[in-house]
């Protein structure tokens, strides 16, 4: 089998990759019990040779494979590598560079929004992958041999797919458009989890500044509780918990015991910090709470036609020019747009603003149309 379990074999590995133009890179972790994903297998292919990497083994030290992926004149080819990029960045503190994400090069040559691994391997590598496997636990040993093969073909395809994506690339002149895409991918501020903006990740129900205030600490004292005893936030306590204590705001273990969802914390280690978090929040001065800038409600029919309209031309711009539509604008950046002419989105930069950006401003303002082409059947866009 091509598996890797001791560091020398490793080492030797990685010497033997140096000199390539680019590796590819997968990893399988499980994160289910954990706040910190579990590293329990990483794949890397050269052009040449592929390994299974074993982090489990006994003895194995992984710095021969943070060497090779901290070499900033290898390419490391990963498929929508978000959160394995997420692990080296944690496990090393910085970002692997340079990188090549091959479904965010799918999305700018037109496969659509985040196309799987899979749909590329079929139309790209000409090749079935074998999924019987998908839910297999990682961290059981021994790994059988099927497993390893399965683990492989993660990155053994995926130099076909690096390779025919990366000419596309080439032909059309939008590696730049990928650049840009990746700068985000590739920021280890990304990976930052700060507690201080956990509550942004909670659908919050109010935009009451107050309670905004006391949910941001209840959602900083989760982070910092679940970081520290590296356990999954709902574990620690639920989104629907911290949102009824951001609203009823107790002093007290029996005005906790009140509250019909976060009642179990009453009772539980957490207690205190609960309460502390409650404090500190209901402390903050007013003048320093949090808003929520984004509108969610409409107050008439006009921005929602604009929304639809701009939908519209989303669609016939990203089927004209053949990226996906997600990867131009986002529906919140829809939204924000028919707002306001200067709303701070992506789309309105760089080359959404020339793809899209600059027409969506023209047709808010009545200076473009949408209609059907002479044919009957497509959408085109014209000056008024």
């Amino acid at each position: 089998m091509s598996l890797l379990t001791d560091t020398a074999s490793l080492a030797a590995f990685c010497g033997r990759l140096r000199g390539a133009d680019f590796v590819t890179v997968d990893t399988e972790f499980m994160r289910e019990t954990t706040y910190w994903a579990k590293l329990c297998l990483v794949q890397v292919a050269g052009p040449d040779e592929a390994h299974c990497i074993d982090p489990l083994a006994p003895g194995m030290d992984l710095a021969p494979l943070y060497a090779l992926l901290a070499n900033d004149a290898l390419l490391k080819v990963f498929h929508a590598g978000r959160q394995d990029l997420e692990i080296f960045c944690h496990a090393t503190g910085a970002v692997p560079l340079p990188v090549f994400d091959t479904q965010v090069a799918a999305m700018v040559c037109g496969f659509g929004d985040q196309v799987g691994y899979e749909t590329l391997v079929a139309k790209l590598a000409d090749a079935r992958l074998d999924k019987s496997q998908r839910f297999t636990d990682w961290s059981f040993r021994p790994l059988t041999e099927r497993q390893i093969k399965y683990a492989l073909a993660d990155v053994t395809h995926l130099r076909r797919v690096y390779s025919v994506l990366r000419k596309m690339l080439d032909k059309s002149g939008r590696m730049s458009w990928l650049e840009e895409e990746l700068a985000t991918l590739t920021d280890s501020a990304t990976y930052r989890n700060e507690p201080s903006e956990a509550w942004k990740r909670i659908k919050a129900r109010t935009r009451s500044p107050r309670m905004l205030a006391v949910l941001q600490a209840l959602a900083a004292w989760r982070e910092v509780t679940a970081q520290t005893l590296d356990q999954p936030r709902q574990r620690i306590a639920k989104d629907d918990a911290l949102l009824e204590l951001a609203a009823s705001q107790p002093a007290t273990v029996e005005e906790v015991k009140r509250s019909r969802l976060a009642k179990p914390l009453a009772s539980s280690k957490f207690v205190d910090g609960v309460l502390a978090a409650v404090a500190a929040g209901k402390a903050v001065r007013e003048s320093e709470c949090p808003r929520l800038d984004r509108i969610d409600g409409w107050d008439n029919q006009s921005p929602r036609a604009i929304v639809e309209l701009l939908k519209l031309l989303l669609k016939t711009k990203a089927e004209s020019h053949n990226v996906a539509q997600r990867l131009i604008a986002t529906i919140d950046d829809i939204e924000q747009l028919a707002q306001s002419d200067t709303a701070e989105i992506p789309a309105l930069h760089g080359w959404r603003r020339e793809l899209f950006g600059a027409d969506a401003l023209k047709l808010k303002h009545g200076k473009l149309a949408i209609g059907l082409a002479a044919d009957g059947q497509t959408v085109e866009v014209f000056e008024r």
